[in-house]
């Protein structure tokens, strides 16, 4: 595809990353790159234009040729599951060490498909990528702070894009999304893998029978004990610790919410209104680098701001409620939290179970196994033999499978770059409030109003 003048070059890319789109390198690097926490409030509205009429729905293709960036451990996971899903083929690969390049050339050529082209000049070279093959779909698992430069040179090229998550982390950014997918005509799609867990569908599809009722009010988080990956010195411990430096609020919010909000409609006759944020004080991180490292260690010379609990409140615009989490520097056992409460029960995650009025006993429980039969989502009883062994329990393989078969299809994706931006969004507007003694954030309308009648998701199969 030949360039024009507004394509993002290497230069370009650089700017993006300096500009404040992420951190790049732990210590006095990270402080540099950290980026400007402003009024929430005081956001402007980016783009003029209304928001399409309708979800994209780009041309359908026989076979989807993807360009895989960013292959550590999660993009390695990816890319096992795309050599396994019918009609798609990884025709280029990049990464800043040549040796994983080299890794998934051997795993693609191994599955029986050409060996595909591989970039490793630097980490910027995906744009070069992006410029020079043939691609429909740029797919990246990369640190943070790269999702953003990596899908906007994609859809500058003439690419789809699909990122892991979140998608961004500054309001600026989040609009750029936006208008790069709607100018270019592109899919910018987030893989929330939570989105397609067994349990959370089979909640999901309660909601849409109507067994809880009209649905009021919701919970989720991430509440993970991180302390020995981000201090690893391979994967996010390379990037991931230089978050807690510079930033404090709700840093990682998509895995709880994305499955929640798909059962209250977001973005499909609701949307985020307001957010109001609070954090603990900062304690984790400390204790544990002084208890693993020795004195004079550079990571006991670190100072950390991320409060080690995060709380923060959403109110949507139909007055319903939404609680999300953020606990990741602290001894527990892990938890996405996970509720769905409407007027006529609730299910609620860890431990899974079920309260229905009239159908269960009074004032007790009910396992939520016991509702699988009747309630298990369609999508999960026609994938479970294929997503069995894949990452996650299965769901990366079924997020995987989804987005290849909407593409192939000429089918809008199941999640879009609205969704992408109003879960990543809460992020920003945490950051924001926590820092201003929890004031109210209003979050911005990336759909321009169209939320109010674009269709609900339905029940996807396979």
């Amino acid at each position: 595809m030949a360039r024009n003048d507004d394509d993002l070059d290497r230069r370009d890319a650089l700017k993006l990353i300096a500009g404040g789109l992420g951190l790049a390198a732990l210590g006095a690097e990270a402080a540099a790159c950290a980026p400007t926490v402003r009024a929430a409030s005081s956001e402007p509205r980016r783009s003029a234009a209304p928001a399409p009429d309708r979800f994209l729905a780009a041309p359908p293709m026989d076979t989807v040729r993807i360009g895989f960036v960013g292959v550590g451990g999660q993009g390695t996971a990816h890319v096992h599951n795309l050599l396994r899903v019918e009609g798609c083929v990884i025709k280029a690969v990049d990464d800043i060490v040549p040796e994983k390049v080299t890794k998934i050339q051997d795993l693609v050529e191994q599955a029986g498909f050409p060996r595909p082209t591989g970039y490793s000049r630097g980490p910027t070279d995906f744009v070069r990528m992006c410029e020079q093959q043939e691609l429909d779909l740029v797919f990246n698992a990369t640190p943070w702070e790269w999702h953003v430069p990596i899908c906007v040179a994609a859809m500058r090229n003439g690419k789809h894009s699909a990122t892991e998550v979140p998608a961004a982390y500054t309001l600026d950014d989040c609009w750029a999304l936006v208008e790069h997918a709607e100018k270019y005509g592109k899919h910018c799609v987030m893989m929330e893998n939570c989105n397609y867990g067994r349990i959370e569908m089979m909640v999901f599809n309660m909601v849409r029978q109507g067994l809880l009722g009209e649905i009021l009010h919701a919970e989720g988080g991430y509440l993970h004990d991180l302390r020995s990956v981000k201090f690893s010195p391979e994967g996010e411990g390379l990037w991931r610790r230089a978050h807690s430096m510079q930033r404090n609020g709700n840093l990682y919010p998509t895995h709880g919410l994305g499955p929640v909000a798909n059962c209250m409609d977001v973005n499909r006759g609701d949307r985020f209104g307001s957010l109001v944020s609070m954090s603990s004080p900062s304690r984790g991180l400390q204790l544990y680098a002084r208890e693993h490292f020795p004195d004079g260690s550079p990571q006991r010379q670190e100072q950390y701001v991320l409060g080690d609990v995060n709380w923060s409140l959403i109110r949507t615009a139909n007055g319903r409620t939404i609680c999300v989490g953020h606990d990741t520097n602290l001894p527990r056992p892990y938890s996405r939290v996970h509720a769905v409460q409407g007027t006529r029960g609730l299910f609620q995650g860890y431990p899974d179970r079920v309260y229905i009025e009239g159908r269960s006993k009074s004032d007790e429980w009910d396992p939520a196994e016991a509702y699988l039969a009747e309630f298990d989502h369609p999508l999960w009883k026609q994938m479970e033999e294929k997503s069995r062994g894949a990452g996650h329990g299965g769901m990366d393989y079924l997020e995987d499978y989804r987005l290849i078969k909407c593409l192939r299809e000429g089918l809008p994706t199941d999640m879009n770059v609205y969704d992408a931006v109003a879960l990543s969004a809460v992020t920003p507007l945490s950051e924001w409030s926590v820092a201003n003694g929890s004031r109210p954030a209003e979050f911005p309308d990336f759909t321009r109003g169209r939320w109010k009648t674009w269709p609900r998701l339905g029940i996807v199969t396979a």
